[in-house]
């Protein structure tokens, strides 16, 4: 077993075939409950490597490395992964992530399997939105319910500088798109930038306007190029400060303990912006998320570097109660928190963009 202290292992290590360690002490239930009492009913799975922009705290320049398409989970493999996961684990929302989702052509059937597999269940997505706009209609009929979309600037100069591509228009007309079929509700994500903080304000109004839920989050150190550093984020404090130079802000909280964002009536309301300060406002203890990577190793912290391979079972000929004891498994040793300020936090070796949101 992996010691465990305030959140960090003290050994590290990639990823593992079988059980990945004693599930001594666990209770007797069938869903993904860990050693601290979380029960994960939230699955994020990732589809892709691959992503159309190059944002600074996701991405290197150059893009991750490809992983070969015979890796990947092809889309038989995730239909049946979200059925056991519903039918044997608890699990009760679905987001599809990446890299960007929509770098994947079979995204439609992904959806409409899932859709047909696990009827009643929330199937959601998050987006860049790039190219959003030619296929909304598309995933709307396949199933898919909502999009998250990442846009951290609505000016353009910023957004390409920041994402190193110049598609804030595709990004726009995306957003636009989805919300004239329906996928709702719809939020846009915005991880907070000393070099975009100046426009958070602008960024607010035209959410606002678009009638979109504006979420900013606090950078986390899942930057590819590892430049990420505590001294330098904008915190949420920083940013309530700023805001509250052009708007009234009235705290509400939360109304779901795990939900990661905290959020505050603009101006009174009805309009609504919420904040995940994932780093100073630490929601560990309440987190109900369980991952999968694009080559189907289950990550029970974006943290952990520990991974589980149910790829390996899934073409072996390992059977749903096989696959699903494995994930109980990998959840049951998930860590106590992220333990970003504790003394001596190591980094995850993958980035957001090779783990999945």
């Amino acid at each position: 077993m992996t010691p465990v202290v305030v959140g960090i292992p003290t050994v590290r290590s990639n990823s593992v075939r079988g059980n990945p360690a004693s599930m001594t002490g666990r209770p007797d239930t069938d869903v993904l409950i860990d050693k601290f009492g979380r029960v994960a009913r939230d699955l994020r799975i990732s589809i892709t490597e691959k992503c159309s922009l190059r944002c600074t705290y996701c991405m290197p320049e150059e893009g991750l490395p490809v992983i070969p398409a015979a890796d990947l989970l092809s889309t038989e493999e995730i239909v049946r992964v979200v059925g056991i996961g519903v039918d044997r684990l608890g699990i009760r929302e679905v987001r599809f992530t990446g890299g960007e989702p929509l770098m994947r052509k079979d995204l439609e059937k992904i959806i409409s399997g899932c859709a047909e597999r696990v009827p009643g269940i929330p199937l959601a997505m998050t987006t860049n939105a790039v190219g959003l706009e030619h296929r909304a209609q598309q995933l709307a009929a396949a199933g898919l319910t909502r999009v998250n979309v990442s846009l951290d600037s609505v000016d353009r100069a910023h957004f390409a500088e920041l994402t190193r591509r110049d598609r804030l228009p595709s990004v726009l007309a995306g957003i636009h798109a989805a919300a004239r079929v329906g996928l709702a509700p719809l939020k846009v994500n915005a991880v907070l930038m000393r070099e975009t903080l100046s426009g958070a304000a602008e960024l607010l109004h035209w959410c606002v306007d678009a009638g979109v839920e504006l979420r900013f989050i606090e950078q986390m150190p899942l930057d590819a190029d590892h430049t990420w550093a505590r001294e330098n984020m904008v915190t949420a404090e920083e940013l309530l400060t700023v805001l509250g130079t052009r708007f009234t802000l009235t705290a509400i909280g939360r109304d779901d303990p795990s939900a990661p964002a905290e959020e505050w009536k603009i101006d009174g309301g009805p309009a609504t912006v919420g904040i995940i300060a994932s780093v100073t406002r630490s929601f560990c203890a309440d987190c109900d998320r369980t991952r999968m990577t694009a080559e189907g190793t289950i990550r029970s912290c974006l943290f952990s570097d520990r991974e589980v391979d149910l790829r390996a079972a899934l073409r072996s000929g390992g059977g749903d109660d096989e696959i699903a004891d494995l994930w109980r498994g990998a959840m049951w040793n998930k860590w106590a928190g992220h333990g970003i300020a504790a003394e001596g936090f190591v980094p995850p070796e993958r980035s957001m963009g090779a783990i999945g949101g």
